[in-house]
């Protein structure tokens, strides 16, 4: 990761390459680590968890 780069940028583009390899896994999980791993607070895991919904939400889903 780029050195001088935001905690709360490297923590979302460490989410979002987990789900790219595997995007079942488990979002309260992964936003748990990524706060322990990049020593966000919990405003940054607020902000985390509103970019993965707002990503899911321009994500068309399974057509029936």
């Amino acid at each position: 990761m780029p050195v001088g780069e935001a905690p709360i940028k490297q923590a979302l583009k460490w989410i979002l390459e987990q789900l790219e390899d595997n995007p079942k896994a488990d979002r309260a999980k992964l936003v748990d680590e990524a706060s322990r791993r990049f020593d966000l607070g919990p405003l940054d895991a607020d902000f985390l968890w509103r970019q993965l919904a707002d990503r899911g939400k321009a994500t068309p889903g399974p057509t029936p």
